[in-house]
């Protein structure tokens, strides 16, 4: 498991785990603590002049409460993740995964959210040689 390509890949699985089960203390590992969320406020919007940034820096309280509340208020219907791409910094202190996704929520409501295309996720490496995820691009179609 040295390998850090297979390192960001069990990153990337674990957290599509945690999505599958909606387990969001399984989430929460995947994240640094200075990570950033911003959201395009749709999978069109490319221009980053139209994208949101909901919840702030990285808060374990503020961000875990908004994940269970995501996971206690839709039913997960659907859940596909495909790697397409990992690429690690010549330091190997640096990395990012490009993931095609298809999620969809749907609410008590009936109403869908779905979150379909691709995002970049991008790790960095912890002082403990831990990989965090410190960004992640919301999902845009190409």
């Amino acid at each position: 498991m040295n390998n850090p390509e297979n390192q960001i890949e069990e990153i990337v699985n674990r957290e599509t785990r945690a999505w599958d089960t909606q387990d969001v203390d399984l989430l929460m590992t995947v994240l640094h603590p200075d990570m950033v969320w911003p959201w395009p406020k749709d999978n069109k919007a490319h221009d980053p002049m139209d994208w949101v940034i909901d919840w702030g820096r990285y808060n374990y309280d503020r961000w875990k409460k908004g994940w269970q509340d995501l996971f206690d208020s839709h039913k997960l219907v659907q859940n596909k993740r495909e790697i397409k791409l990992i690429k690690v910094s010549k330091e190997q202190d640096g990395a990012f995964a490009v993931v095609d996704i298809n999620t969809l929520w749907i609410d008590k409501l009936g109403k869908r959210n779905q979150w379909k295309g691709r995002v970049c996720k991008i790790y960095t490496k912890m002082s403990t040689n831990e990989w965090k995820m410190i960004m992640q691009t919301g999902v845009l179609e190409y």
